[in-house]
């Protein structure tokens, strides 16, 4: 065990330590020292140049280079952010407020809020709706009667229908009601004839 320990300490003070070599090729290079790279095969033509000229001739050769910034790479988190898109890493173990601290109720009420509202003026500009039924609807999303646009637009659809179709009764009221005085008018004319024969 000696003998190895001995033989790797002969073997380290061999080697050159080219600090001062380092530490001019940083300041050639406008870096630290902890980024410039010394070829390892050329230690004992690198432990030769001990000045500034020597150096930058070493680094036009290769033999020293300035290594580029490492990268914080972006790979895991990107990968992270779609697995948690598709609802992954979000049990409960991973939650760390309280559910109103996590997504407010507030903002929750108003992004829906936004979104019906601005459904009705579109379609209002757009004279699917008067303004009639507009109000109706713009109060009643504002009273938390429609979850979702999907609702709403449903409800809309109901109203329309409806409303077309007790115009249409109040239309075939009014023709029952002009055929029945017609015919009433029609019946006193001819009772009326028949008395002026007598």
């Amino acid at each position: 065990l000696a003998q190895v320990v001995s033989d790797t300490e002969t073997q380290q003070s061999a080697m050159p330590l080219l600090r001062l070599q380092k530490r001019l090729a940083a300041e050639i290079k406008k870096c630290g020292k902890g980024r410039i790279w010394l070829d390892p095969n050329e230690n004992n033509e690198i432990a030769m140049a001990n000045s500034r000229m020597a150096i930058r001739k070493l680094i036009k050769d290769g033999l020293i280079i300035r290594k580029p910034v490492a990268i914080r790479s972006r790979t895991k988190v990107m990968k992270n952010k779609l697995a948690k898109r598709k609802g992954r890493h979000t049990g409960h173990g991973r939650r760390q407020g309280t559910k109103e601290a996590r997504t407010s109720s507030k903002l929750l009420w108003l992004r829906r809020q936004r979104v019906l509202r601005r459904l009705l003026r579109k379609m209002r500009a757009a004279k699917k709706i008067d303004k009639h039924i507009y109000r109706n609807f713009y109060l009643r999303a504002k009273g938390n009667q429609f979850k979702n646009k999907r609702v709403l637009m449903e409800a809309i659809h109901k109203a329309k229908a409806e409303e077309v179709k007790s115009k249409q009764l109040r239309e075939q009221n009014e023709a029952r009601k002009e055929k029945a005085r017609l015919l009433k008018e029609k019946k006193a004319a001819k009772l009326a004839a028949a008395k002026a024969q007598e």
